[in-house]
């Protein structure tokens, strides 16, 4: 073997992830080894008149044009539980071609037909995550503010959480795509794009064979069954006063701060714990080494208990439940809703005095108020 050839068949063991094993059996290919002059001539052992011109052999555009086999698809549907749903594999061998993928195809195949991509697929799959996402997030946390909740849909179905997702699926060695450039017209393509986009035409898939509580069913298997953090994403700049304010919102007496135990107050690690009251309910706690610390803490803690606040599995009621549970799309498929369904009651959920965009804007003197309250506060403590 000379050194070309195991350069080519280095190079095929460093694709194996994103090449099937039936592919590199056949690997390298006639043309990455000799031109067809040179083959001819070297029985012959006569020169060519008019040599050929040499050939350029890409073990990476090779990787990139081959089609999964069959029994990766098949075995790819049995792996995620969709071998019921979704009973051809050409639906899945679509699901996982990219859009990048068809001009690289139409360049070195140009007599051959092109095959689907998943830009439809995805489209539509995108759509349906974020139906989901949202109804399960607002139906769960009925008080999350509107910001909270673009976030939370983000992290459940968000771009990183597909590409995640399809990793996890093991779809990486059927994905075929090319990675394009940036240009004034359209983003570049990269890896975890393309893989974002398997999910979702999943998604879709198993909605336009099945029905849509099937592609429900698929995305809180898959998605909505994490969990995100979502006290992370709530910040505030003055919690005392978005709490003074919550609490006359919905007509509760004032919050009063109360001192519940101290340590070491004339040392250098003294250590607090303040509880913030509301008539005779105790709406949040928090500790630190001053008395400010610890009711900055407290009021902060008030306000997460409230706009945190989760529904219980068994009482979340989704609008999607509404709809026909028949085969087919919405407007075509025949069946009676599952179960019925009572919609809650919208309040409102904006947070005053956020940590970005215009709920964090102050009035004239609003300044002077907080401070004033953070003083009173103190005082109370002492």
């Amino acid at each position: 073997m000379g050194h070309a050839q195991r350069r080519l068949v280095s190079t095929a063991a460093r694709l194996a992830t994103s090449v099937h094993a039936s592919n590199i059996k056949v690997f390298p290919p006639r043309e990455a080894l000799a031109g067809p002059s040179a083959s001819s001539n070297t029985k012959t052992k006569t020169p060519s008149p008019t040599p050929s011109k040499p050939t350029f052999f890409s073990a990476e555009t090779w990787a990139a044009l081959q089609p999964p086999s069959t029994a990766a698809l098949s075995t790819f549907i049995h792996r995620i539980g969709l071998a019921t749903t979704v009973t051809s594999t050409d639906v899945i061998q679509q699901a996982c071609t990219h859009p990048s993928y068809i001009p690289l195809f139409e360049h070195h195949n140009p007599k051959e037909p092109v095959p689907a991509s998943n830009a439809n697929l995805a489209a539509l799959g995108n759509s349906l995550l974020g139906l989901f996402a949202t109804e399960y997030v607002n139906a769960t946390f009925p008080h999350l503010p509107t910001r909270v909740l673009k976030a939370a849909v983000s992290a459940y179905v968000g771009p990183t959480t597909c590409a995640h997702i399809a990793t996890e699926m093991g779809a990486q060695p059927l994905l075929r795509w090319n990675r394009t450039p940036n240009t004034p017209t359209r983003p570049a393509v990269l890896h975890a794009d393309a893989m974002a986009s398997i999910p979702r035409a999943l998604t879709a898939a198993v909605y336009q064979q099945h029905s849509l509580a099937a592609a429900r069913k698929f995305v809180h298997r898959f998605f909505l069954s994490r969990d995100v953090d979502l006290r992370s994403m709530i910040k505030f700049r003055d919690p005392k006063l978005a709490l003074r304010e919550t609490v006359a919102k919905f007509g509760r007496e004032r919050p009063v701060s109360r001192l519940l135990k101290e340590t070491g107050r004339y040392s250098l690690t003294p250590v607090f714990v303040v509880g913030i009251y509301s008539g005779a309910e105790k709406l949040g706690e928090g500790f630190g080494s001053s008395l400010k610390m610890a009711e900055f803490r407290a009021a902060e803690d008030s306000l997460l208990r409230l706009y945190l606040t989760r529904q219980p599995p068994h009482l979340v009621q989704l609008p999607s439940s509404t709809f026909s549970s028949g085969v087919g799309d919405i407007f075509t498929a025949k069946g009676n809703a599952v179960g019925s369904y009572t919609p809650g009651t919208m309040a409102d959920s904006e947070v005053l005095y956020g940590s970005s965009g215009k709920t964090g804007l102050r009035v004239p003197g609003a300044r002077t108020r907080a401070v004033t309250e953070v003083e009173e506060g103190l005082e109370e403590l002492q």
